[in-house]
C-alpha cells in the first residue's frame, strides 16, 4: 500500500526532473547554435579580410597597368592621366569599403542571432522551472489518498461494474432433512 504512494512520488519526481532536464537540454542546444553563429561571423570576417587583400592586389595591378600604358603612349603623367589614376584609386577604395561594410552587416546579423539563441536557451530553462513547479503543485493539490480510501474506491468500482453485480441475488440452497 505504501508502494503505491512511493510510486506516485517517484512518478512526480521523474516528471519534475524531466521538465528540468528538458530545459537544460534546450539551453545547451541554444548555446551550441549561438557558438555556430559566432563561428560563422568569424569566418565571414576572415573571408572579408581575404577578399579585401585580393581587391587591393587587383587595384594595385590595375593602377600599375594604367601607369605603364600612359608611359608607353608618351603622354606625361601630369593632367588627365593623373586624374584617371586618382579616380581609379578612389573606386578601388570604395570597393574595399563595400566589402568591409557587407561583411560587417553579415557579422552583426550572425552575432544578433547568437544572442537571440542564448536568450531562447535561458527562456527554455525558466519555462522548464515553471513546468516542473506546475507538475509538482498539481501533485500536491491531489487529496492525500490513504491505502484504505484507495482500496474502498477500488472495491466499490469493482462491485458496481463487475459482471456478478448484474445478476439477480443468489438464494442459498437449504437442504431438507430426511
Amino acid at each position: 500500500m505504501c508502494t503505491l504512494a512511493l510510486l506516485g512520488l517517484a512518478g512526480t519526481a521523474l516528471s519534475v526532473g524531466g521538465a528540468l532536464v528538458e530545459g537544460q537540454q534546450s539551453k545547451q542546444m541554444a548555446n551550441y547554435q549561438a557558438k555556430a553563429y559566432e563561428q560563422q561571423a568569424q569566418a565571414d570576417a576572415q573571408q572579408a579580410a581575404f577578399d579585401q587583400t585580393q581587391e587591393r592586389h587587383k587595384q594595385d595591378l590595375l593602377q600599375a597597368q594604367a601607369r605603364a600604358q600612359a608611359g608607353a603612349s608618351g603622354v606625361g603623367i601630369a593632367g588627365s592621366p593623373t586624374e584617371v589614376l586618382a579616380a581609379n584609386a578612389r573606386q578601388g577604395q570604395l570597393e574595399l569599403k563595400t566589402i568591409q561594410y557587407g561583411s560587417q552587416l553579415r557579422q552583426n546579423n550572425l552575432n544578433t542571432q547568437a544572442a537571440i539563441s542564448r536568450f531562447q536557451g535561458k527562456q527554455a530553462v525558466t519555462a522548464s522551472i515553471f513546468k516542473a513547479g506546475e507538475r509538482l503543485s498539481v501533485r500536491l493539490q491531489l487529496p492525500a489518498q490513504t491505502p484504505t480510501n484507495w482500496q474502498l474506491r477500488l472495491s466499490s468500482s469493482r462491485t458496481l461494474h463487475s459482471p456478478n453485480s448484474m445478476r439477480a441475488p443468489h438464494k442459498p440452497l437449504h437442504r431438507r432433512a430426511h
